[in-house]
């Protein structure tokens, strides 16, 4: 090997561990959070700053020995949550999509407590009705479960659709927020 290609080796080396010690880094920022509901574990995604993601999973999800306090505090907003004591939160989200999808979930912090609408609705009030299939699109993608209510958002004809968390979970949550506390998924 000539001196040239030691030096080019040295620096691919010198670049691939110092590419490491960023992603640690950037690891080191992120947490991950949990809260156990009726109807299955939350897994709880951000940073120091940010709750970024909110999704339901089947298996407890290993958590961040240490979180911040946005997280703690979130977890004591699920509780009154689920316990009829609370209707809003109010920890700060930073959901990760296009401009288009954030505009769909701001509108979906829109919908109050306890009301639905239909998904030609949350078109309309987007301000085109012709976008009922990319604002349905949009809606699937929440990031944030629960807090940007996509659950809300039902069929023209009252029916429950689609849910990425699962249509059980879809009917419970509403029910919990009609105050029909149901044990009964099915």
């Amino acid at each position: 090997m000539n001196k040239k290609e030691s030096y080019g080796l040295s620096s691919l080396v010198f670049l691939l561990k110092f590419v490491a010690n960023i992603r640690q880094l950037f690891e080191l920022m992120n947490f991950t959070g949990k809260y156990y509901t009726e109807i299955g574990w939350l897994e709880i995604k951000g940073d120091e700053d940010f709750i970024h993601s909110i999704y339901f999973k089947e298996d407890e999800p290993e958590v961040s020995e240490e979180l911040p306090q946005h997280f703690i505090q979130l977890n004591e907003q699920f509780d009154a949550y689920f316990n009829h004591k609370k209707w809003t939160f109010d920890v700060p989200l930073k959901p990760k999509g296009t401009d288009f999808q954030t505009r769909v979930w701001n509108e979906l912090q829109k919908i109050p407590y306890g009301k639905t609408i239909s998904y030609l609705k949350l078109a309309q009030d987007l301000g085109d009705e012709k976008t009922i299939r990319a604002a349905a699109s949009a809606n699937g993608k929440n990031p944030i479960s629960i807090i940007i209510p996509c659950h809300r958002v039902i069929g023209k004809d009252g029916s429950l659709t689609g849910y990425a968390g699962g249509l059980h979970r879809k009917k419970y949550l509403l029910e919990l927020e009609k105050g029909i506390k149901t044990m009964e998924l099915f």
